[in-house]
């Protein structure tokens, strides 16, 4: 089980269409900064981004972005982090938050978010580290996902026990005593059915 210290959350650089999400992001930067849990995010000062950082800010809690040049000289970096780093692609930036967080959240987004989480997942599933993937489910915002992962289970393309891996809820206090207890599976991802990563004897 991990000692979580951070937690890097993955969101829209807009706020969405319904004021619940604007609202979600609030709680869980109110979460994070109660918990003492340090938020990684993606340096921007608009949308879900701006809205989480904000709230972890005012609740006083550190947060830590990471952001390419190029947003930078577009001037939605955010002035007031604890700690910055600019990064020059967005290669870069995934790593480095990778590298910094101690688990991820994918918040309501559009593809931008969805391909971060899915990296992190994927690596998840490959073994690459054991650390806790969630889903902050908004107004149900996830719920398709959620369902196309049913389907992907079913259809033969994902293993019920790499399926198990995503944690969903819609509180962020229930996700994060989630991610408090998550222990990794311990998978061999290319055996026939997965199995516990054993020595031979």
């Amino acid at each position: 089980m991990i000692k979580m210290k951070t937690i890097a959350v993955f969101c829209g650089s807009s706020s969405g269409s319904n004021p619940a999400y604007l609202e979600g992001a609030k709680k869980l930067g109110e979460a994070l900064a109660e918990r003492e849990l340090t938020l990684v995010y993606g340096g921007a000062s608009v949308g879900l981004m701006g809205a989480v950082a904000d709230s972890v800010l005012e609740n006083g809690g550190k947060v830590i972005g990471v952001i390419p040049q190029s947003l930078v000289d577009k001037e939605i970096a955010h002035a007031s982090l604890t700690d910055l780093y600019i990064v020059n692609s967005m290669h870069e930036r995934k790593a480095k938050m990778s590298e910094l967080s101690d688990g991820f959240i994918a918040m309501p987004g559009g593809s931008g978010t969805l391909e971060e989480f899915f990296e992190v997942f994927t690596w998840a599933q490959l073994g690459y580290h054991q650390k806790p993937c969630g889903l902050l489910n908004i107004h149900d915002y996830y719920t398709p996902l959620l369902d196309l992962l049913t389907h992907m289970t079913t259809e033969g393309f994902m293993k019920k026990a790499y399926q198990s891996m995503v944690i969903s809820e819609s509180d962020p206090q229930s996700l994060l005593d989630r991610f408090s207890h998550y222990q990794a599976p311990n998978l061999v991802k290319w055996a026939k059915d997965p199995q516990p990563l054993t020595k031979e004897k």
